[in-house]
Parts: C-alpha cells; structure tokens; sequence
C-alpha cells in the first residue's frame, strides 16, 4: 500500500482541514507514517496548511 496516496485519496474525499492523528485514524496507520507522507505532499504542492498542524487539499 502506498501510504503517500492514500492520505491523498483521504484529502479529495474530506475536503476540510484534517490533522495527521484523523487522517492515521482514518486509515489505521501509524501517525508518524502519515506525516511523512503529509511532508511529502506538502513539498510537492499538493496540499497546504491554512492553519499549524492543520493541511487541506490544494485545488
């Protein structure tokens, strides 16, 4: 399983501000996994972060 995609599918299907500790709820996964991918995404300008510790997918 490719964790970077999916928190992504979990962003487009939220579309709301989400924290790493939902989304690894979300996806019953460790939250330091989730992270990275949330770093990952973020330095690929994916998703952005309109409030600290709080990312939000990019349209």
């Amino acid at each position: 399983m490719d964790v970077k995609a999916e928190v992504l599918r979990v962003f487009q299907e939220k579309d709301t501000m989400l924290d790493s500790k939902a989304i690894a709820v979300e996806l019953e996964l460790d939250k330091k996994e989730v992270s990275k991918a949330i770093a990952q995404l973020k330095k690929e300008d994916l998703i952005f972060s309109p409030k600290r510790c709080f990312y939000q997918f990019k349209k």
